[in-house]
């Protein structure tokens, strides 16, 4: 009994201080460990140990523990001044521990961060921005925590992935959301490649943002034009595990729409009620756009008919549902038809907005009926619907377009008068319309006073006037106009260098407009099939084919050319009568040879005397199932006449004209009337009729 209640000897006492004062310093894991370490000390030495343990939690605190602790301590009590007394002592690093601090009062939080933002001496370090952020996306205030991602990126220079890791530093747990945020915050700034980096480096950490944020880089691919890449990331989702959620489908649908896919994009569609998922209205519109767009107007009618009983009663049609159909319905040139569907509109309860009649007036206007369009501008207003500048804009288009220059402006003071301000559009077409009707400078003083009310935003309308001023031979003035773009501060465009080059071309200038080439390359401009195609006809005008044969190789390498390339070609060595290069480069075409290239080949053959071999050549060209066309039947017609009886030219007439071909009106006056009447079958007579 005595041996168990002996004190320890003096020896044991001071060994066991000593390994107490070990523990003071030697590593924060150890310091961590020192309060179970005391707990082991005898109940008689307790004084003593207290006295070690508060000397350590006392001893000498640090400046910034001091400032953090009373920092800290006035914020809880919000005694805002603090932040002002101490602004020159708020360092990067302390402002992280207050922040840190504070997660568990996520509303004191952010009225801190607010208060910082405001004040000019303070600033915030990222990781207290992600603190913040983790807070924003926790609330659900995305708009706030995109704002200020996309600040951290743009003004603070910040790349993506330094805010991911500050993200994963600051993290209490895995936060998918805030992920999602950031990919959103990269496509909506434009950083596409850092976007889809961020998702594969997610997915390599196991932290794979939600179907949301694909379906948003997915819908950012297309909204840039990137279809390719959108089908490529679509399957890499699918790959990995992803299931389609409605608003991937629609962007399937959409995607397949812009590809002019129809019966793919149904096909979507029919996948989604098979696999129970109700497909929405925004989808189903989409689908009725896309087959307006195709001219499938009578399924997208049946789609709108039967989408109730497919949907099982959750989608009925709406506005834009019936303006998409009226909007396909006056481009295939039946605004009749577009107008009775507006009444079934309003028999169904829907009120016709300034997008229906817009959509009609256009419709009416393009073929023509301009006294309807105006009727359905007053009934608009009757309903209490103001036109819009672009209701304005069409009906001033036509206008120009039936050379009513005098009714067009009166319209432009109508529409300033009711106090619809002219757009860019508005100005672009006033100098169209009055250069389309021989009144360059008009049109010239009316740029002037769309530069003065900043109207002319963009290079179209400098476009216009550059083409224009080349159609009068006026090259000096469309290089003057080119100068002015750059003193103005308006970057030109491909339509702009494109347009320069072809008025070169057209001039003869070929030097000019290749010295234009070579300034739209410095400027970063990569150019358009238009373009080279502009710069190859300009070399076979000039009969340059060492250069011509150089710059298809190049078209070709870079995989740009079409039919109109080779035609180009083939026309400038009919031309200059190179003869053997020209049936070269025809058998080299097989199918991309179309309905011009065999008419140039006609009339090439024909000019020689060759007539019994154009006539084979017209066999083939049938054979391939390509149309004659006015071109064909005025070239083999008048070729006929020279040297053949009255009877072949109507024997060549008849086999035209029996295999679809409309004949030109002058051709047929001027080179098959004259046959006597006896010689003429009823097929000649389609004219008098």
């Amino acid at each position: 009994m005595a041996a168990a209640t002996a004190q320890p000897s003096q020896h044991t006492q001071v060994s066991d201080v000593n390994g107490l004062l070990r523990k003071l310093n030697p590593t924060p894991g150890a310091r961590r460990r020192l309060k179970i370490d005391i707990k082991r000390v005898p109940k008689k030495k307790t004084l003593f140990v207290r006295a070690l343990h508060i000397g350590l939690k006392f001893a000498c605190p640090g400046a910034e523990d001091i400032l953090f602790k009373a920092v800290c301590v006035n914020i809880r009590q919000k005694k805002w001044k603090i932040l002002d007394q101490l602004s020159s002592n708020l360092t990067n690093s302390l402002l992280s521990r207050v922040f840190r601090e504070l997660q568990t009062s996520p509303g004191l939080l952010l009225e801190v961060y607010q208060r910082i933002g405001e004040h000019r001496v303070i600033s915030h370090s990222l990781d207290s921005c992600c603190i913040t952020i983790h807070i924003m996306v926790g609330r659900k205030n995305y708009d706030d925590a995109l704002f200020l991602m996309e600040q951290l990126m743009i003004s603070k220079g910040h790349t993506p992935f330094e805010i991911l890791e500050a993200l994963i530093n600051t993290a209490c747990v895995s936060n998918i959301p805030v992920f999602d945020t950031l990919v959103r915050a990269c496509t909506r700034i434009g950083l596409t490649d850092d976007a889809y980096e961020l998702i594969k480096r997610l997915r390599i950490d196991s932290c794979w943002v939600s179907i949301h944020a694909m379906n948003n880089f997915l819908n950012h691919l297309l909204k840039i034009g990137d279809i390719g890449r959108f089908w490529i990331a679509y399957r890499e989702m699918i790959f990995f595990g992803y299931y389609e959620n409605v608003n991937t489908f629609n962007l399937l649908i959409l995607a397949l729409c812009k590809e002019c896919k129809l019966s793919e994009a149904f096909s979507v569609l029919y996948k989604m009620l098979k696999s129970g998922i109700i497909p929405n209205l925004v989808g189903v519109n989409m689908l009725v756009d896309g087959a307006c767009k195709a001219d499938e107007l009578d399924l997208a009618v049946k789609l709108i008919e039967k989408i109730g009983i497919m949907s099982m009663g959750y989608v009925s049609p709406n506005e834009i549902t019936y303006n998409c159909l009226i909007n396909g319905y006056c481009k295939k040139g039946n605004p009749e038809l577009a107008e009775e569907i507006m009444g079934k509109m309003v028999k169904m309860g829907m009120s016709p907005n300034i997008r229906t009649y817009g959509t009609l007036v256009d419709g009416y206007s393009r073929i023509g009926f301009l006294e309807d369009a105006f009727r359905l501008c007053d009934e608009m207003v009757e309903k209490g619907l103001i036109p819009n500048s672009s209701v304005y804009n069409s009906l001033i288009h036509w206008l120009y377009m039936e050379g009513d220059v005098s009714g067009a402006l009166f319209l432009l003071s109508n529409m300033m008068k009711n106090y619809v301000p002219p757009d860019r559009f508005t100005h672009s077409i006033i100098v169209k319309g009055l250069c389309r009707n021989g009144q360059v400078n008009e049109a010239l003083r009316v740029h002037n006073w769309g530069l003065e009310k900043n109207l002319a935003k963009d290079a179209f309308s400098h476009n216009v006037l550059i083409g224009y001023l080349f159609g009068y031979k006026d090259v000096r003035g469309a290089k003057q106009f080119l100068c002015s773009m750059f003193v103005r501060g308006l970057v030109p465009d491909l339509v702009t260098y494109g347009t320069m080059i072809n008025g070169y071309c057209e001039a003869s200038g070929i030097e000019n407009a290749v010295d234009i080439y070579s300034e739209m390359i410095k400027m970063e401009k990569n150019p358009n099939l238009v373009i080279l195609n502009s710069v190859l006809d300009g070399f076979c005008k000039e009969e340059n084919f060492d250069y011509s044969g150089v710059l298809i190789g190049e078209m070709k390498r870079l995989n740009i050319y079409d039919a109109v390339t080779f035609n180009t070609l083939l026309s400038g060595y009919c031309c200059s009568g190179k003869i053997e290069e020209a049936f070269v480069l025809f058998n080299s075409m097989g199918k991309m040879a179309n309905k011009v290239t065999f008419n140039i080949m006609i009339n090439m053959l024909c000019k020689l005397g060759l007539f019994e071999h154009a006539k084979e050549l017209l066999s083939v060209m049938l054979s391939r199932g390509l149309k004659p066309d006015e071109i064909t039947y005025t070239t083999m017609v008048t070729s006929v006449s020279k040297t053949s009886s009255p009877e072949e030219v109507v024997k060549m007439h008849d086999y035209l004209v029996l295999r679809g071909v409309i004949p030109d009106e002058q051709t047929y006056k001027a080179v098959v009337s004259w046959a006597t009447e006896e010689e003429i079958t009823p097929l000649h007579y389609f004219w008098k009729q």
